[in-house]
Parts: structure tokens; sequence; C-alpha cells
């Protein structure tokens, strides 16, 4: 029980402290991170808050895990509500930054804290967010590999973004290069040490001698012949620590 009320701050310290990350960037002024690009286009010529944009974009990409047969967790329908609201709250307490001086190191600052955001989110393993579910699912469904997917959604988003006005700049190119390293570092310093013991057992007990390709790769929400089972965790996000853009996840 205290393990599980251990993760459950993990999970949500980790999204308010994404949505935090993200409007920082936004006040930075110096380009977004690919999905984000997107929210703020859209958000441009729509009228609503970026925050809203995310939240709305998430619910419908979550729309998409139907036929690919995903299934959410806790962090995901968590992801879907918290983190827009974050990115909403943090824009309206921290005005816009001009100085170029006072710029780059709050786009620095806010892409390290995106980056232990990614690791507490991802350590608490209650699965991936609607961004790293259709990644994942797509990439199950088509038999590509995850990077091949991940780089073909995150272009994708990225120019649809820019065409509607979003901001990308060195930003943009910042957050590409750091947050795979950085996720990597702050989950290897917060995930207790029997969470990963115990993900490994239970991960060795459940798919056992099963070497087909891809299957160690596989989404945890897969049928496992208990359909109608919502999974409130997943083990992929132990496996597979290298984040979307948005979702840490």
């Amino acid at each position: 029980m205290r393990r599980m009320s251990h993760r459950l701050v993990r999970l949500y310290v980790g999204l308010l402290l994404y949505g935090a990350s993200a409007g920082l960037l936004v006040r930075a002024g110096l380009g977004l991170d690919p999905w984000d690009v997107f929210h703020q286009g859209v958000s441009e010529h729509t009228g609503l808050s970026i925050g809203l944009v995310v939240n709305i974009t998430g619910a419908l990409v979550l729309l998409l895990w139907w036929p690919m047969r995903e299934r959410p967790g806790l962090g995901t329908l968590s992801n879907v509500l918290l983190v827009g609201l974050a990115i909403d709250a943090t824009m309206a307490l921290v005005p816009e930054v001009e100085p170029v001086a006072a710029q780059a190191p709050l786009m620095l600052g806010a892409v390290a804290l995106n980056g232990l955001a990614t690791g507490l989110y991802i350590s608490a393993r209650f699965g991936p967010g609607p961004r790293d579910g259709l990644m994942t699912g797509l990439a199950r469904v088509t038999g590509r590999s995850i990077r091949l997917v991940r780089t073909g959604i995150e272009a994708s988003v990225l120019l649809a973004g820019v065409l509607l006005g979003g901001t990308a700049g060195v930003g943009t190119v910042v957050y590409a290069l750091a947050i795979g390293p950085l996720a990597q570092f702050f989950l290897r310093v917060l995930a207790p040490q029997e969470d990963t013991a115990e993900g490994t057992a239970e991960d060795t007990a459940e798919e056992g001698a099963d070497t087909r390709p891809g299957a160690g790769s596989g989404m945890d929400f897969e049928d496992r012949g208990r359909r109608g089972i919502l999974r409130p965790w997943s083990r992929r996000m132990d496996r597979d620590h290298e984040p979307s853009s948005v979702d840490a996840g």
C-alpha cells in the first residue's frame, strides 16, 4: 500500500511538473517540442488556450487507440486531464520573457524540468500518455520500429504546427537532443530499486519464453486473454524509456 502511494505521488507530481515545464517553454519563446508547436498553432487559429488544446488533442489521440486495441491506464487518463491544466496555470502565473539573456536560461531550465517530470511519470508505471500509446500501437500494428514511427509522427505534427504558426526554434532542437538523456538519467535516479526488480520479475513471469519479433516491446495493454480489463499501469514504460515529446509521456 505504501509503495502504491509513492507511485501515485510520482505520477501526479510528474504530470503537474510536465505541464509546468511545457508552459515555461512557451514563455521562453525560443521554440517548443514538436507536439506543442502543433498545439500552439491550433491555439492561435481557434482562440482556445494551449492547455485546452493539449487536453482535447490528448482525448482525440486516445480514440485512435481503439482500433489498435490499446488499453489506457490510470496515468493515461490522468495525463489527458492534468497536463493541459498545468500548462495554462503556469502561463497564467509566469509572464512573457523578452530579453534573450532571460529566455535562454528559462528554456534550459524548462527542458531540464521536463526531463525530471518525465522520469517521475514513467517511473510511476501507470501507463503511457495518449501520444506515446499511439506511437507504440502504430509500431506494433505496422511492424515498424518505435524510433521510425516516433520520428514520422513528430515530424508530421511539427510541420503542421509550423504551418499553423507554432513556434519552432533553438528550443525545439535543444529539447529533441536533451530530453532522451535527461529522462533516462532521472529514471535511474528516481525509480526505486524494488519497483525495478518487481517489474522485471513480473515481465519474466508473464512473458516467459515468448521470443516473437517485437514481443519484448509489446504493450502490456495487449490482449492477453483478459479482455475488458483496464490495467492501471504499463510495464512497457519500464522497458521503453525513450519518451515522446509531450507524453512523459
